[in-house]
């Protein structure tokens, strides 16, 4: 297989987008700063807003979620909103607000579990810290991202001569007494809360004392890279989601004016649920399209008229086909990777995917010449959900769910193909872009 420049440069560029995203506040900071390069405004939820057809604009809540869209210069009524919803969050550990301790003479970090990863992958890799500092200031509280660039912690396992089954049995974690990170050696009468404070202190440029609460994600700091015979392959972390981000904002970027209105939102909390006041179980995504009906003069009516004319794109990572494991999958529905984006059903509406979404993504891939696959959930086996069914139910709106093929999900490191991620962006564009959906 020769894989072509432009999909390389693709897939590049998202190793770069995850790269620089190693937390969701990091991550909405990234899509910030492209939105902003290519001429997006940002609009405060409370301020008054101006908006106009082929406006550009952007709304932040929360710090980790962030909707963007793009104005059509259409009769709102009529053509609707084009939406394509993702997630900025990933399973992984996040620290307690309590997290320095002493055991003997190493200072400890106690970690919450945050979603479902896959806890032993953590074991013996790279892993920092990044995420946001609140702190003390004059007037009011301020907020500051905070990474560190270099290796801090680890999670060292347990050497096979004390666990001798551990090949056999697999690896298996207290989440407890076993997930606490190992920092740093204490000397003397040092307190283990005082030497954590200075080291974020020194890191943000602030004074520990200013320091009021901090919301930190692990992350492991090995970039992203290429693998496999061709370089056909990437791994890297937080491939579900930031992927999907990623090309969402790709293909909005892309996109050319329209007569429609064509949305990118991508939510914090989809790993755990989604019902906080930022998440897709919130009203985020109704409040930004109401506000830009309202802000177009038109009444209630009207925006219920737009919701009905609109269509959602759930885009999330989908489980590939992986060899070693025959029997965890559904046997008609093995996705290939670099076999093209998939189309993700199931019965129990845990994808919100119906036979008319179904049918349309299929005609959106050959519209823009990108192939597809079909998943389904090994019946036996309970199936994951995405932002799909509950942004559907909560705007009333028909969705597809679909997204990349994937090995190792929820994995401190995650595995995808190069060639998937350039066609995930192409229909996806393709879907923005498009005068009349099929």
């Amino acid at each position: 297989m020769n894989i072509a420049p432009e999909p390389q440069r693709h897939a590049q560029d998202l190793l770069d987008f995850i790269d620089h995203s190693p937390s969701p506040w990091h991550a909405a900071a990234t899509l910030e700063i492209r939105l902003l390069a290519q001429g997006y405004t940002p609009l405060p939820e409370g301020a008054a807003w101006s908006l106009g057809p082929g406006g550009k604009h952007y709304v932040i809540r929360g710090g980790s979620s962030l909707i963007a869209f793009h104005i059509g210069d259409g009769a709102l009524p009529e053509r609707g909103f084009r939406i394509v919803g993702a997630h900025t969050d990933s399973p992984g550990l996040r620290l307690k607000p309590k997290a320095p301790h002493k055991a003997e003479n190493l200072l400890r970090l106690g970690v919450e579990v945050y979603g479902g990863p896959i806890l032993a992958t953590f074991t013996d890799r790279d892993l920092s810290l990044a995420g946001r500092l609140h702190l003390r200031g004059p007037a009011r509280i301020e907020t500051r991202l905070l990474r560190f660039p270099r290796a801090l912690a680890r999670l060292p396992n347990l050497a096979i001569h004390m666990n001798r089954g551990v090949n056999e049995d697999g690896l298996k974690l207290n989440k407890q007494s076993e997930l606490p990170l190992l920092l740093t050696g204490l000397q003397g009468e040092t307190q283990p809360e005082q030497r954590f404070l200075d080291l974020l202190a020194e890191q943000a440029g602030c004074a520990p004392a200013d320091i009021l609460s901090f919301e930190l994600n692990v992350y492991d700091t090995q970039p992203g890279a290429f693998w496999g015979a061709a370089g056909e392959f990437i791994a890297d972390g937080q491939i579900d989601n930031l992927s999907s981000c990623h090309a969402g904002l790709a293909a909005l970027l892309a996109a050319e004016t329209g007569a429609h209105t064509q949305v990118a939102a991508f939510f914090d909390h989809e790993e755990v649920g989604s019902e906080s006041h930022k998440g897709a179980q919130g009203g985020f995504l109704a409040d930004v399209l109401e506000r830009i009906a309202h802000g177009l003069g038109l009444g209630a009516a009207d925006y219920k008229r737009a919701l009905a004319q609109g269509f959602l794109v759930s885009a999330d990572a989908a489980h590939a086909y992986h060899p070693n494991f025959p029997n965890a999958y559904e046997p008609a529905h093995g996705l290939k990777v670099n076999g093209g984006p998939a189309i993700k059903l199931n019965a129990n509406q845990r994808y919100a995917t119906d036979g008319l979404g179904e049918a349309r993504f299929m005609r959106l891939c050959e519209q823009a010449g990108v192939p597809y696959q079909k998943y389904a959930h090994r019946t036996d086996l309970a199936c994951g959900s995405t932002i799909g069914p509950m942004t559907s139910a909560r705007l009333g709106l028909p969705a597809v769910d679909c997204g990349c093929p994937m090995w190792a999900m929820h994995s401190a490191r995650e595995s995808a193909g190069v060639l998937d991620q350039a066609w995930f962006a192409q229909v996806l564009r393709q879907f923005l872009d498009v005068a009349e959906l099929p």
